[in-house]
């Protein structure tokens, strides 16, 4: 979707039962409004590539393409003949991207995953909840998101390979491997100290105050993450002698004496409401910040002066909302040219496109 937000034509290949996300709750009229929010722009084939002419149409849809993006399980696109090998030499210039839970090779390609899956496996959910917790999932599809994203970078990148007369290629971008790249601070952690990274609920093993504090009313989260910004917030809450405190003068000490510099701000902190704290740190520059549900972060007025919040039509002809894309580039946007489509709903137009590209008109 982000590379049909940026003008990319995406056509949507789905079995004939449809994307299984058509399925997910909740529903206008009928409509998935999970699956309505990450579709948009697109369009619609239903194949059947157990029949040999919905193969055929597999395969010439892949000839005309640019990109190809497939998450099937490692070998399934191959013994279809729609795998990267079967195109490779009649058109150098495809790029093919591959996601997969664990790769395309290996010893685990033939395993399968899912987001909470890999998140486990590859020590997201190890470093996720509080210290005596038990291990907690990202509240959102890291897992999933992260390697559509790399899988997109990859794409425009080897485009740019392609448009100076160089080739294609196959991405095998697995979740896994998205998951420890995401994990810069920890697995850096690890090759240094010889230690596993541990849970820390919202504190942070090399800053503070870098995390949620309780206030009278509610949490709020302060992140005064260097020594000017310490300064600052002792000032705001009246305490300007912590700065100087010997626990507390660089980041390393406050790192290292987080908990006892924890006990001094809590107390403090529960005498005053969330709205309090926060007024009293942002006109230092200090981050912090309420910790919003979703309707709050989506009503938010730098939501509003942006607008990513877009109304949306459904196939179904239903009225919703959706959050468009966040990419800002001066003088231009990206605006939502369709909805998200119909299953199947593109498929003569697609078929007669296809014979116009074929005959050359």
């Amino acid at each position: 979707m982000t590379l049909a937000d940026m003008g990319a034509d995406v056509v949507k290949v789905e079995p004939l039962k449809g994307d299984g996300l058509r399925a997910w709750p909740p529903f206008s009229d009928g409509y998935s409004e999970n699956f309505a929010s990450i579709n948009r722009n697109k369009r619609s084939i239903a194949l059947d590539l157990k029949t040999e002419k919905d193969l055929d149409i597999a395969r010439r849809l892949i000839l005309s393409a640019d990109a190809v993006v497939e998450n099937n399980r490692p070998g399934v696109m191959a013994r279809l003949g729609l795998g990267y090998d079967s195109f490779k030499q009649e058109k150098p210039s495809l790029i093919y991207a591959s996601i997969s839970a664990f790769g395309q090779t290996g010893p685990r390609a033939q395993d399968g995953g899912f987001d909470v899956t890999v998140q486990a496996a590859s020590g997201v959910m190890s470093v996720t909840g509080d210290p005596d917790g038990i291990p907690v999932k990202a509240g959102v599809p890291m897992s999933d998101f992260g390697a559509g994203l790399y899988a997109a970078f990859s794409i425009v990148s080897l485009l740019r390979r392609v448009e100076a007369g160089g080739p294609g290629g196959h991405i095998d971008m697995s979740m896994y491997g998205t998951n420890l790249a995401f994990a810069a601070l920890q697995t850096s952690e690890y090759f240094g100290t010889g230690k596993d990274p541990v849970r820390m609920g919202s504190s942070h093993p090399r800053n503070s105050p870098y995390q949620a504090y309780p206030a009278a009313d509610n949490h709020f989260v302060l992140a005064a993450g260097n020594d000017k910004l310490f300064a600052s917030a002792c000032e705001a809450i009246g305490q300007p002698e912590l700065k100087d405190d010997p626990r507390f003068l660089t980041t390393r000490d406050r790192a290292t004496n987080q908990i006892e510099l924890t006990a001094i701000l809590e107390p403090i902190f529960k005498t005053q409401p969330v709205s309090h704290w926060i007024a009293s740190f942002r006109p230092h520059g200090i981050p912090c910040e309420p910790i919003n549900g979703y309707a709050a972060a989506l009503g938010d007025p730098l939501v509003e002066h942006f607008g990513w919040v877009q109304p949306l039509t459904l196939p179904n002809g239903v009225e919703t909302t959706t959050f468009a894309s966040p990419i800002e580039v001066a003088g231009e946007d990206f605006p939502i040219r369709t909805g998200p489509p119909a299953l199947d709903g593109d498929h003569d137009d697609i078929l007669a496109e296809l014979e116009r590209l074929e005959n050359g008109s």
